[in-house]
């Protein structure tokens, strides 16, 4: 079969720096390599064409957004309980500009931002069959599953696979419509719901069937038929976990931890949510005990066991380290405010309205140009759920890749071909 020609532009072009950052995700630190690729990329292109950012208002934007989630990190470093990590971790997030501007410069001509969505959709289509192939055989790339959940190309030692094909799926399923049409879309759909179940988190199930609305409401045109995709979405997601409740040991056991909620009481809530209500109770202490700044980016675990009471459960069994406790708040608005305080949920709060007001400005061509970063963005920030820590390496290289391509597909030139 050969391959799309999307795909072969992406591969072909400036943009695959940009894609290796997406296609070394499974491989740990390795995605670096993208990051470093595109600071290099972005210098020489620059050195070769001092204007080429000149008025690039996609460019503009990424800088007030990386602005404020930097300058949060910055001031919650002066007060930091861990100075040390604190600083480390601020001295690191300036190599997200450049990833950034490197996006602006590679996808602003017309057809780029599509065929960057095929290639990521490539990159997921081998972590889906591979999830598969474990799914069926108990073996994958990555090697073999791990008791409780799937774990794919990113190995038994890495249990992100559910968070990352959920935030990232809307490329996958973009770009299946645009080739094959809403049959695609629901075949895509489908296939990737497999291994988002099987990988056990359920901020992943919560994240993907976010994604599922937002195409729901893009499909429909009314709210009427609105309504009756998102019935019917609702209807394959219960036929499939229903499935996945019989056939599969890892999904019943997640299932069985998570309807623990319903027995009762605020153990079985706490069973349900593997620990999430002493984090979360233990944070809002945190808050009161450093409301203004935080105590540091990144400093989380080393002031869990102030704030912790005794025989706390992530003090005594599952600890981060030696005398540590829980390794973030699991949820993005207490990580924000635990670590940065008041002034760094202000700067995020001022960046999340500048870059709404940036998406209403733009032309309806531009937003739809920019769905699936737009979804996917939604989709990871989504506050009513549990998060990765956005200020760790990988989910914060994967939220600031996001925040690159949004950018720039937003303020690419218009495809009047498409």
């Amino acid at each position: 079969m050969p391959m799309p020609s999307a795909l072969r532009a992406a591969l072909r072009s400036p943009l695959l720096p940009f894609w290796l950052v997406i296609a070394l995700l499974p491989f740990g630190r390795s995605a670096e390599l993208g990051t470093a690729l595109c600071l290099l990329g972005a210098a020489w292109w620059l050195y070769r064409d001092p204007r080429a950012l000149r008025g690039h208002a996609g460019a503009r934007l990424l800088l007030w957004l990386l602005g404020a989630y930097v300058g949060a990190a910055l001031l919650s470093a002066f007060a930091a309980v861990a100075p040390g990590k604190s600083w480390g971790t601020v001295a690191a997030l300036p190599r997200y500009v450049p990833l950034g501007l490197y996006a602006c410069l590679a996808v602003r001509r017309a057809g780029r931002p599509a065929a960057l969505y095929a290639a990521v959709a490539a990159v997921l289509a081998l972590w889906t069959l591979d999830a598969w192939v474990q799914i069926l055989t108990g073996w994958s790339l990555g090697g073999p599953a791990e008791a409780e959940r799937i774990s794919g190309i990113f190995g038994a030692g890495n249990l992100k696979l559910g968070p990352a094909l959920a935030v990232l799926s809307p490329f996958a399923l973009w770009t299946a419509r645009r080739r094959f049409g809403r049959t695609g879309l629901v075949l895509a759909f489908l296939l990737l719901l497999g291994p988002v179940l099987l990988a056990g988190a359920r901020s992943a199930w919560l994240c993907y069937a976010l994604v599922a609305l937002g195409f729901a409401w893009r499909e429909a045109g009314s709210a009427r038929r609105f309504l009756a995709l998102a019935a019917a979405g609702a209807a394959a997601l219960a036929l499939a976990g229903l499935l996945a409740w019989h056939a599969s040991g890892r999904f019943h056991a997640r299932m069985e931890r998570t309807l623990a909620a319903l027995h009762g009481g605020g153990a079985g809530l706490d069973q349900a949510l593997t620990g999430r209500l002493e984090i979360w109770r233990a944070s809002l202490r945190m808050i009161q005990a450093h409301p203004v700044t935080g105590v540091g980016v990144r400093g989380f675990r080393y002031a869990y066991p102030q704030v912790a009471p005794p025989g706390d459960h992530f003090l005594v069994a599952e600890s981060c380290g030696a005398g540590e406790g829980a390794c973030h708040a699991h949820q993005l608005v207490l990580e924000v405010l635990a670590e940065t305080g008041i002034v760094g949920l202000a700067l995020w709060l001022a960046a999340a309205a500048l870059a709404l007001r940036a998406w209403r400005r733009a032309g309806a061509a531009a937003r739809a140009r920019a769905f699936p970063a737009t979804l996917a963005l939604g989709a990871m920030l989504f506050p009513l759920n549990s998060h990765l820590a956005f200020y760790s390496a990988w989910w914060g290289l994967l939220f600031a890749w996001l925040l690159g391509l949004w950018c720039a597909a937003l303020h690419a030139e218009a495809d009047d071909a498409a």
